[in-house]
Order: C-alpha cells, then sequence, then structure tokens
C-alpha cells in the first residue's frame, strides 16, 4: 500500500503545513539501482583521538564516487578515542559538517572493541554508541548513522561498502562488529555470488521473494523454498529467477535431510526467512496458537541449521542468514509467541556463530526487520500502520528490497569477518535499542 504521507509531504503544501505543525517529515530514501549504484558526492574522512588506520586505499574502493559539493558520506575514525577527553574530538570533528551532508548521505562512525583492561577506554568507546543512535535520530534528510567496530581496516571493507552505498537505506542507528580476518574478493564484485548455491525458506512472496531475487541479482542459483501451499507462486519465482522450487513444510521433522538430499552438492547460503504470526494478548491465546508460532519462527530453523551442519550440507565459507525481528529485541504487545520466537533466533545467533564458523568455516547472523511495506503490514488498521510507519528516525516504513539488500551484505563472500551479529532493518525504529 502506497504511502501517502509521505508522497503529500513531498508537495508544497505538504512541506508548509508539516513545517507549521511540526508533523515528521520524510524524504524519500535513495535505494540502489543498476543504473544509480552508488551515491552522489564525495566521501569525508575524519580523525578523532590517535588512529593507527590507513582507511586510504578502502575508503577509495568502497565509499561513493567523489565530486566537490556536499559530502556524500562522512566517515569518522574514532578507533583512537581512549578517554573523554578524545570525546571532545568527536564534537569537533563532526559538529561543523553535520549540516553539510547531502540528502540520504551516510555518516559512518569507526570505532575499536572494547578493552577490558582498560575502563577509560572501554568507557570512551561505549560512549560512542549513545552518540551514534543520537545523531541518527535527529540528523534527518533520510541521512543514516551507523558505528562499526573494527580492528582492521581491510577486514571492514564489504561493511563499509553495504554503509556506505544506497544498498544501507533504511539501516541506521546500530552498531556493527567486525572481526580480524582477510577479506574474500569475488572474482566478479557485481555478481558476487556467482557460482554459490543459495536456499531461501519462506521466498514464495513478500521479503523471501525480495531476498531470492536479490541473491539471484548477485549471481546466485537460489532454491525457492515454500510451503506446498505456496507451490504455484514459487514455481512462478523460481522459474522467473532461472532456479528451482523446493516444495516444502519447513517444521517437518525431516525438513532439514530433505534440503540436503535436494541439494547433494552443498549449499553456501541458507536463509531462514519463513515465519508466521498469530497475534493475541496472552490471556486470550490458547497453547496451540503459541506452539505453532514458535515452532515455525524458532523450532524449525534450530532443527534445519543443526541437521545442515550435521551432514556437512553448508560448504566451507558458508553463510547463514536467519530473520529475527524488532519484535523480538523491543516487545510488542498481542506478540507474544512472535517475540518469543524471534528473540530466541537472537540466542541462537549469538552462541551458534562462533562454534559455526571454528568447525564449520561458516557464519551465522541475523536480520531484524522493523515495519516493513509488505501485504501483511498492509493489512494492519489505518492508525497502527501510520504509526508502525513514523515511529523511525526516518519516519517511514522499509520495503522488503531493505532487508534483501542487508542479507545480500551478509552473505557476501568478502563478509566472513561479520559473525554473530543482530543487524535491526527498522530506519532506526523508536522502540528498543
Amino acid at each position: 500500500m502506497a504511502d501517502r504521507y509521505l508522497s503529500f509531504t513531498g508537495t508544497a503544501p505538504g512541506r508548509l503545513l508539516t513545517r507549521r505543525l511540526g508533523l515528521p517529515r520524510p524524504v524519500p530514501l535513495r535505494r540502489w539501482s543498476a543504473e544509480h549504484p552508488a551515491l552522489d558526492g564525495r566521501t569525508l574522512h575524519l580523525t578523532a583521538g590517535r588512529s593507527a588506520l590507513d582507511l586510504a586505499p578502502v575508503l577509495a574502493r568502497t565509499g561513493p564516487g567523489g565530486g566537490t559539493g556536499a559530502p556524500a558520506a562522512v566517515v569518522l575514525d574514532a578507533t583512537g578515542v581512549r578517554d573523554t577527553d578524545a570525546l571532545a574530538e568527536v564534537h569537533a570533528a563532526l559538529h561543523p559538517v553535520v549540516r553539510s551532508v547531502a540528502a540520504c548521505g551516510r555518516v559512518v562512525v569507526l570505532g575499536s572493541p572494547l578493552d577490558p583492561d582498560d575502563h577509560h577506554q572501554s568507557a570512551a568507546q561505549q560512549a560512542l554508541e549513545g552518540f551514534t543512535r543520537s545523531l541518527g535520530k535527529e540528523i534527518g534528510g533520510g541521512r543514516t548513522v551507523n558505528l562499526v567496530r573494527l580492528t582492521g581496516a581491510d577486514a571492514a571493507e564489504s561493511t563499509l561498502r553495504f554503509l556506505l552505498s544506497p544498498k544501507s537505506a533504511y539501516v541506521s542507528g546500530q552498531v556493527i562488529a567486525v572481526g580480524p580476518g582477510e577479506p574474500d574478493p569475488p572474482a566478479d564484485p557485481e555478481r558476487p555470488l556467482a557460482g554459490r548455491t543459495a536456499l531461501v525458506t519462506g521466498a514464495a512472496r513478500g521479503i523471501g521473494a525480495a531476498v531470492a531475487e536479490t541473491l539471484a541479482r548477485d549471481g546466485a542459483r537460489v532454491v525457492v523454498l515454500d510451503v506446498p501451499q505456496a507451490g504455484a507462486d514459487a514455481r512462478a519465482l523460481a522459474e522467473r529467477l532461472g532456479s528451482t522450487a523446493l516444495a516444502l513444510d519447513i517444521t517437518a521433522p525431516d525438513a532439514g535431510a530433505r534440503i540436503a538430499d535436494a541439494l547433494p552438492d552443498g549449499l553456501d547460503v541458507l536463509v531462514h526467512n519463513a515465519g508466521i504470526t498469530r497475534d493475541r494478548r496472552l490471556v486470550n491465546m490458547p497453547a496451540e496458537r503459541w506452539s505453532q508460532v514458535v515452532d515455525v519462527n524458532l523450532g524449525a530453523v534450530l532443527r534445519t541449521t543443526d541437521a545442515l551442519l550435521a551432514a556437512g550440507a553448508l560448504r566451507d565459507g558458508g553463510r547463514i542468514v536467519a530473520t529475527a525481528s524488532i519484535a523480538g529485541l523491543a516487545g510488542n504487545a498481542g506478540q507474544t509467541n512472535y517475540g518469543t520466537g524471534k528473540a530466541g533466533v537472537a540466542g541462537l545467533v549469538r552462541a551458534l556463530a562462533p562454534h559455526a564458523l571454528a568447525r564449520h568455516g561458516v557464519t551465522v547472523n541475523a536480520v531484524a526487520p522493523g515495519f516493513i511495506e509488505t501485504r501483511m503490514t498492509a493489512a494492519i488498521p489505518l492508525f497502527l500502520r501510520e504509526a508502525g510507519r513514523r515511529m523511525n528516525s526516518l519516519s517511514q516504513g522499509g520495503l522488503p528490497i531493505d532487508v534483501a539488500e542487508t542479507t545480500a551484505w551478509l552473505a557476501h563472500p568478502s563478509s566472513g569477518t561479520v559473525n554473530g551479529q543482530v543487524v535491526r532493518v527498522c530506519g532506526q525504529s523508536l522502540l528498543g535499542a
């Protein structure tokens, strides 16, 4: 369903009315397209504290193309901030330039992991999270602000490429940790998943379909998995992508074994997208409504992941991307079952990630969508729908492609240094952290 308020605020009467009444004034977001794959403008590189990073080569490869006008992106290297005095340098660096960042531009703050042996450094680096999230809520103009914790510049290349591009339009206020390691650059940067096989559950429509299409755009052979009842849609999508469909109830006890049998040559990317809602307040929720939602959204993810890892179906360098939700991170009335399942997904990711990487060479991450414009949200009553759209720093709902682009970044061959992360795709929702 079209966001009529967003369209209205772009007109002269809309601008006048919203300014006078102090109403939200969302800016249409700049998203990726083949015709305009990069932000227009230059990258401004600033430093606070004493940094040991050489960012110039990485930013030359990942940032917006160039130009002399307003900066499309500002990257603040704050990895050398180790005490409260250095925090003043954060203010000094960004205070003069924040107003000049182009509409739909990017601000990325680079920080360091917290040092458990230095409480001054830990305090100063933790302070960057509050700074980043606060700036994200006030900067406006469709701009995003994120914090990346890293130990080396090269390891963060895929993350910076994503955050400094139109693909991250609905990702803001996030703190992303990048571990050590060398990136694995793809042979073809335009088709980084070429030669790789991806399976997307719940892929017949909505967010799952967008994920399948985006992974196929990036070169993957995509297996479109959905329940038999959605078989026609799944087959139509698979035919359009030149791939295959797999009709399967993901909650079946043998789902993992059947997936492994269908992919005898192995799997490189596993996207757990299948999910359902059966909303009702806990006092009115029967046991079967609770159990069905928790089983689809969490139980099936656990069983299938365990089965595929045990069978060796995920190849070395593989990626698992699960779908959590801000309902699981912040809670939502009427969704105790859904919130339970989605919070469990976040717990699964954080616990499994180090073991999966060490034992199988596979990373495990999650995306946590906020209010995304789908057929499901279009059915929400008008008042609640409008509240969902406006209650984030970008004052609008996201699109399925926003979740898909974030998933594609986590699935990228060069994203092996990103592991155990739960990344919210919510326009920095005002609910939760």
